[in-house]
């Protein structure tokens, strides 16, 4: 049996290494997925552009502890953006979001949940579906976190304390439903 010594490395070591290797193994989100990111992003920030706020789509790291950052599909940060790490990791995004797939779901609503809801810059935390129309909006208050569940494309998100609301209509703008779950065999991740 072999042995070998796990290396400790820094965010910035992992990030070169991660941007250099050939094994690095990286997931393709499904062509559903990546809609679905994109109309978030796209929405929020045009909902926002007047604010001094920038929606992101997956690939922008943000700080969720001290020793550890995650990958959103969707941030948001207003103001001016707190950048480390060669400006490769967000310290303050506002609004969050992940897009499930049968791999990721558990852990959206699991473990990257508990890390988002211990990041201090993060207002909002949005778990959409990508399969069917539902999407849980995690909102920060001074009680703690409040969460409201919305499973109709007639339902609009309210992000108050951003002044603005996002229609479940254009967050799946152009995917197909029946009878509530996204057509598309094809597409199951």
């Amino acid at each position: 049996m072999v042995v070998e010594r796990v290396r400790r490395m820094s965010v910035e070591d992992f990030l070169d290494f991660a941007e250099q290797s050939e094994e690095y193994p990286m997931t393709t989100p499904t062509f559903r997925h990546n809609v679905i990111s994109f109309n978030i992003a796209s929405r929020l920030g045009m909902l926002l552009a007047d604010q001094n706020c920038q929606a992101l789509g997956m690939g922008q790291g943000i700080r969720v502890a001290e020793t550890r950052f995650l990958i959103p599909d969707v941030c948001l940060v207003c103001g001016e953006p707190l950048l480390e790490a060669a400006s490769r990791i967000l310290l303050n995004p506002v609004l969050v979001a992940e897009v499930t797939s049968p791999t990721t779901i558990n852990l959206d609503h699991g473990a990257k949940r508990d890390y988002y809801f211990n990041a201090p810059s993060i207002e909002t935390y949005l778990i959409v579906d990508q399969h069917r129309v539902f999407v849980e909006s995690n909102t920060r208050s001074a009680a703690g976190w409040r969460r409201d569940v919305f499973d109709s494309l007639d339902d609009v998100i309210p992000l108050e304390r951003l002044g603005c609301a996002l229609p479940l209509r254009e967050i799946y703008q152009t995917i197909s439903f029946v009878d509530g779950a996204a057509s598309g065999a094809s597409d199951s991740n």
